[in-house]
Parts: structure tokens; sequence; C-alpha cells
């Protein structure tokens, strides 16, 4: 992996360029890795170039896109019991895509969840070594985010179907649409309750395996419609509204207080969680999504949330 048009963070000495953008606050830029280094290009005059930046990682990211939502359409048009028009939304693409990426290779034996290569930054450290991986906070690696871009890894992630939370046991790999009732913000409060939702894994995790899970939600932004059409014209704005604040628990099944989780993502400003952790002993565990703090007036949250796991032998 290389800087090629990368982001402000970490600092770095970028080829002569505008300045690179940046997220504002401790928000990282980068959510996941894809081809863009050292790609040959045919010029309009049929000359062949070797050029880098995100202009051609790009469109590796879009193909994506497009197999996993005609994957998606497949399913639903075969009439799968566990399968819906939920495919199609994008938060479901993007947890898709985020948690089914590369980060270690797998061995053989599945620990790491058959990952097909190991991603490296700058400075020649794996994602394990960053703090991301040490830090329930930090969600996403500095230059890395969740990984380098998998196509194939993304149609099994969506394949594994469509699961809800609290009804039943999930199965070891899946995803879920759905929405967590929270608390409503006051004149008095700013955080009354936390709402949660559970998905109970159906068999025993593998201890010494690696485990992924990545959860998105979307910040409200409004339009000050000045004339009231309800579509946006010229010279008006869009309002951010703020982010709801939602957390992600990795945690025993028996357990009830997130305060014993195994592992977590945290973070108190981005719109992901992602939580990447070795299991530590084989037994029953379960997923928690937690409405942690309302921003604007929404009495639900809806979200996005896949999972990857490996069972035990």
């Amino acid at each position: 992996m290389d800087f090629a048009n990368l982001s402000s963070e970490p600092t770095f000495g970028p080829r002569p360029s505008a300045p690179p953008e940046s997220n504002v606050g401790t928000r990282r830029s980068i959510n996941i890795v894809a081809p863009g280094s050292d790609i040959e290009v045919i010029g309009p005059d049929g000359s062949v170039s070797t050029v880098s930046g995100t202009s051609f990682a790009a469109p590796h990211v879009a193909a994506a896109v497009a197999l996993v939502q005609e994957w998606g359409d497949r399913q639903f048009r075969s009439g799968r019991s566990d399968w819906s028009l939920d495919s199609r939304e994008p938060m479901v693409t993007k947890v898709v895509l985020l948690n089914s990426a590369d980060k270690l290779e797998d061995a053989g034996d599945g620990l790491r969840l058959g990952m097909s290569r190991t991603l490296y930054d700058e400075a020649n450290r794996t994602w394990i070594d960053s703090d991301a991986y040490r830090d329930r906070a930090i969600p996403l690696h500095a230059d890395l985010g969740t990984g380098h871009l998998n196509a194939y890894r993304a149609v099994l992630q969506l394949d594994a179907g469509q699961w809800v939370p609290d009804e039943a046991a999930v199965p070891v790999i899946g995803w879920s649409y759905s929405a967590v009732e929270g608390p409503v913000p006051t004149a008095t409060s700013e955080h009354l309750h936390s709402h949660f939702q559970d998905y109970v894994f159906e068999r025993p995790l593998q201890g010494g395996s690696y485990f992924s899970a990545t959860l998105a939600w979307e910040r409200l932004v409004t339009l000050n419609d000045s004339n009231r059409n309800q579509q946006y014209d010229i010279g008006e704005s869009f309002a951010d509204q703020g982010l709801n604040n939602l957390d992600l628990y990795l945690m025993r099944a028996e357990d009830t207080d997130i305060a014993n989780s195994v592992w977590s993502s945290v973070s108190a400003e981005d719109s992901i969680e992602h939580l990447f952790t070795q299991i530590p002993t084989t037994g029953n565990y379960k997923l928690r999504v937690v409405y942690q703090q309302a921003v604007h007036d929404a009495t639900s949250q809806p979200y996005a949330l896949a999972w990857w796991a490996m069972g035990a032998h």
C-alpha cells in the first residue's frame, strides 16, 4: 500500500499537488483499500502509461458494489426465505464490503476467516499492529481502513443471508438491516438510557480464531428548503442535524453487562463501528448493538450490521 492521494493522516510528504482532504475531528479518512498504485492505462493516442491514485482505486470499489447489488437482486428473485430488498440498502452494501476486506492471510485453517492476503501499511506494519486493533475508540486503521477490498469475500458475506436480532440465533456469517430504539434528548438530559439489539450465535465460536464485525448508520442531513417545494434548488443549503451514537460489543452469550464485553468498538464520532479481535476461548458469544446517545430527535436509529466468525470444530 502506498500513499498515492491517500489523505492528510497520518502526516506525510505528498507529491507536489493540492493539499489532501481531511475529515473534521478524529474520524479517519480511509474506509477501505483498493488497487490504485502503478496501474497501466491506455491514453487517447494508444500510448500506455503507469499511474497511481484514488481515481483508479474508485472504479474497483464501484465494480464491487455493482457485483454485490446484482448478487443480492438475484437472490431476491430466487425467492430465498432469508432475503429481502434490504440487500439494496447503501448501509448494507457498505458493511458487506468493509467487513469482508482482507487484513491477514489465512494459513488454510480458517482461523483468519479465509482472508487471501496480508496488507501492510507504509511502515510495513499490519492491521493488528495499529492503534485500531488496540483501542476500542478507534474503529479504522489510519491508512488501511478495515483492509483490502475482496469482491469474492464480499459476495460470500452477502450470500450468508439476512438475519434479525433477538428472534432466533444467527449463523457465524451474516448481515442484518434493522433499527434500535433509543433515548431522545431533552432540555435536561442528553442521555436517558441505552437500548440495544442482541445477535446470539447459534454455535460456539472457535478459540484463537479471529472475529470481524462492522456496524454502519447514517448522519441526518436536512434541506433548508426556502421555497418549500421539497426539492433542492440552486442557492439552498443543507443542515447537519448530527450523528446519533451507536456502539458495538462482542460478549459472552451469558453476560448482560457491556462492561464485561470481550471487545468493543465505541467511537464517539464515527458513523462506523468495526471490531476485529481474537476469540479468547471456545464458547458461546453474541453481538450487541447499543444506542448509546441520541443527538437529534430520533426514537429509533436504522443501521446495518455484518459479521464473520469461525464456528468451533
